[in-house]
């Protein structure tokens, strides 16, 4: 059974340490040793709403050595992308952030598209998944100048799927269905996360952290890539 992110703050602090270390290491390590989900007591109860947790630290999500489910998810252009299809032509940088209108994100996405060609001639692409609608998603990148590829989860049936859903607070009620186009009926959020996933699919890689105000750094992901080039 899967454990949760509860009380994993140390975890994050081991993920960065670990890529840290790896950037500097001159031999490879087992991608499964980058992340460690902590043992939650049974006596611990999760509360529940519409099949996800009520507090971020409570997903569950996908851990490494497993494969991404299949999804179809809209473009900004309302498109159908194959997001397995497209993982399957090389390996992926998959994020997860919760919108445009978020501050904390947009700063990850720039950070993102600093690193793009980097991470491009690695052989890696870049797929960012959020709650907005399409016509959301193209606002984003106008106003970022963001050449990778952005999908809409308004429904967050990805999210759900990949374990990092949750009921969003109070305070987000009344904007969240607007920016999703009205999908977001249940107003969940995901869980800012980070998948490095090679061409089978499978997750080599993941940063979950349920601070939103905590992301990956670009440097951090850039090192991450570099050290898992001999495993995709």
């Amino acid at each position: 059974m899967k454990t949760t992110l509860k009380n994993s703050l140390p975890v994050v602090i081991l993920i960065s340490f670990l890529v840290l270390s790896w950037s500097s290491a001159s031999s490879t390590r087992s991608s499964s040793s980058i992340y460690v989900k902590p043992i939650v007591s049974s006596r611990d109860t999760i509360k529940m709403t519409v099949g996800v947790p009520l507090k971020p630290e409570d997903v569950s999500p996908l851990l490494i050595g497993e494969q991404i489910p299949v999804l179809k998810l809209p473009k900004s252009s309302g498109q159908l992308f194959d997001l397995n299809k497209s993982v399957a032509e090389k390996p992926t940088i998959l994020v997860f952030y919760r919108g445009g209108w978020c501050p904390y994100c947009s700063k990850q996405l720039a950070g993102l598209q600093e690193i793009e060609k980097d991470l491009t001639k690695m052989g890696y692409q870049i797929i960012a998944i959020s709650t907005d609608s399409p016509d959301n998603l193209t606002k984003t990148m106008d106003k970022q100048k963001l050449s990778y590829t952005l999908l809409s989860d308004a429904d967050l049936a990805a999210s759900k799927q990949f374990g990092i859903a949750f009921k969003s607070p109070k305070s987000y009620d009344k904007f969240l269905p607007g920016t999703s186009g009205g999908k977001n009926i249940d107003k969940l959020l995901p869980v800012p996360s980070v998948f490095i996933l090679n061409k089978k699919g499978m997750i080599l890689f993941e940063y979950i952290n349920p601070n939103i105000t905590q992301r990956l750094s670009a440097p951090l992901l850039k090192a991450a890539s570099a050290a898992l080039l001999e495993e995709i």
